[in-house]
């Protein structure tokens, strides 16, 4: 049985792969906030990465594939990544990068592609490309990059703020000539046990199958929330559409894990 250990398991992304592939492999994974839910349960390990080596986790457990949804400081996200990077090295495991579509954020004329150049103006995307660019030096077998766009579902963070925003009466921010594309957690579960199961290589873009202007996807979704008239404030950051997308073109999922703006909205509003 494969050892499966995720960074950031205590998070929301990690959190929802921990339940999704807990029942197949043997899964682990870290927590950071003190909690008596996960010292009790003993596949978590602390880890500190600002303060903890990652070194010492992986040589105690030995993990075939390393799923990365960590959040924080930067700096040590780098320095823990690329020690990371040693390890699979070393061993010839895995890792598995959960990135985002900012890596992008730079181009604003079209969606982007898996092998498509990054850049980005954001240093949230400047640090993902950094850990990126490590990882396409390494042998195909040793890494995957997922690259995710605006990640929904009911119990989200981003559904959470939404709701606290109108709940107080305040003007929701929305981008009317922002293009974008969007997912939801159960789904993106469901397709990362997909790639390891079937030993998948290389980059994977997330996202739904078509695209949506920003506001249109908002006030839907608000409106699946039970919201009838909710308070947008447009911010316009440019005269015309700008892409904010992740398209899959070289790697595609089968039929049956692709998902629709629709049902991203469907499955973030459903009692």
């Amino acid at each position: 049985m494969k050892r499966i250990l995720i960074l950031g398991a205590s998070g929301f992304i990690g959190n929802a792969l921990y339940k999704e592939l807990c029942s197949y492999f043997d899964t682990h994974g870290t927590y950071h906030s003190e909690s008596n839910f996960f010292e009790e349960n003993h596949q978590f390990h602390h880890f500190d990465m600002e303060t903890e080596n990652i070194e010492i986790l992986l040589e105690k457990l030995y993990p075939d594939i390393i799923i990365s949804s960590l959040r924080g400081s930067f700096d040590a996200q780098i320095a823990t990544h690329f020690s990371i990077i040693n390890h699979i090295i070393k061993y010839n495991s895995k890792l598995i990068f959960i990135s985002s579509a900012n890596v992008f954020d730079a181009f604003t004329n079209f969606p982007s592609y898996e092998y498509d150049k990054t850049l980005s103006q954001s240093v949230y995307g400047r640090f993902k490309i950094k850990i990126e660019n490590a990882l396409l030096r390494l042998p195909n077998h040793n890494y995957n990059i997922i690259r995710l766009p605006m990640v929904f579902g009911k119990a989200s963070p981003r559904v959470k703020q939404i709701k606290t925003v109108l709940d107080f009466g305040e003007p929701l921010e929305v981008f009317p000539n922002v293009v974008i594309n969007a997912t939801e957690i159960l789904k993106v579960t469901q397709q990362i046990h997909y790639i390891i199961n079937r030993n998948k290589q290389g980059v994977f873009h997330l996202g739904s199958t078509d695209l949506v202007h920003q506001k249109d996807f908002t006030e839907e979704l608000c409106a699946g929330l039970g919201y009838e008239n909710p308070l947008f404030k447009n911010v316009y950051d440019s005269n015309f559409d700008r892409f904010l997308a992740v398209l899959p073109k070289d790697n595609k999922l089968p039929s049956n894990l692709q998902i629709t703006v629709h049902q991203v909205i469907e499955a973030s509003t459903k009692l």
